[in-house]
């Protein structure tokens, strides 16, 4: 199993010194937030991306890929009732997986709550349908490129659309492509009716990324989920791909969390 760490923890240091500080810690890969790029990540252009490879491979770090990917933009929605929101929409996530494949990453984690919930006036229904037709387009547009969308499902805490697994995976059949997969987070997961461990189990097949967090937002071992049996759900189940820690209460501070949060994991692996 690898372990990745999503940088935005360290959103406060230049890039190329987080990513120094994520290698020294003992992480064998980076997750990047396109707002720790640029502040507005609709303008991420390739000099971004080259930036984001170059720095990667002098720290010694693999570049897993991109998450919250529409957090910080304006104007961007999964599911609007109008055809323009949606053609940007689309346009700006084929730009995300060009740019994720020229930093040599592999993974979009497509979760951006905000840019995806019912709007008045819209059901369910039209929203997956539109959701759908948008992701297919793009997965069509990006087959070619190594790279593939992991559709998050998260609590109904933080949206109503696409929570819970099962959602996610019927969304995932439904665009049925290559590109685009199941992304599982423990966070979000502790909210499943028979929680995290039976829900790794019934959608492993979907599963093409993991986050490991706890229930209080913190990282993974420092909350009440037990990742002894996380990562013994994974193991049965064959995972082999990233394991990226996702925390969000940095607690006792940065650095200390990502440290602590490693320790945990590779602790539980062992």
């Amino acid at each position: 199993m690898k372990f990745a760490l999503c940088n935005e923890i360290f959103r406060n240091l230049p890039l190329e010194d987080a990513f120094h500080k994520i290698a020294d810690i003992g992480y064998e890969g980076v997750e990047i937030a396109p707002f720790t790029l640029q502040a507005n990540p609709r303008d991420l252009t390739e000099p971004d991306a080259d930036r984001c490879r170059t720095a990667a491979e002098r720290a010694g770090l693999e570049v897993v890929g991109l998450h919250w990917l529409m957090a910080e933009t304006e104007g961007l929605h999964l599911t609007h009732s109008d055809p323009a929101i949606l053609e940007i929409t689309q346009e700006y996530l084929i730009k995300l997986g060009q740019l994720t494949a020229r930093m040599n990453g592999s993974i979009l984690v497509l979760g951006s709550p905000q840019q995806r919930n019912l709007l008045p006036g819209t059901t369910y229904e039209q929203a997956f349908e539109r959701a759908v037709k948008l992701m297919k387009e793009v997965c069509q547009q990006i087959e070619d490129l190594g790279v593939a969308f992991a559709i998050e499902p998260l609590a109904k805490v933080e949206t109503d659309f696409l929570s819970s697994c099962a959602q996610g995976s019927d969304f995932v059949k439904a665009v049925n492509h290559p590109a685009c997969g199941l992304h599982l987070d423990v966070k979000a997961m502790t909210a499943e009716p028979n929680g995290v461990c039976p829900a790794i189990q019934e959608f492993h097949e979907d599963c093409i990324h993991f986050h490991a967090n706890d229930s209080n937002l913190r990282g993974p071992g420092q909350g009440d989920t037990n990742f002894i049996d996380v990562a013994n759900a994974l193991k049965e189940v064959n995972y082999n791909r990233w394991v990226s820690v996702e925390a969000f209460d940095y607690f006792p501070d940065e650095g200390a969390c990502a440290r602590i949060s490693l320790e945990n994991l590779r602790n539980s692996f062992s």
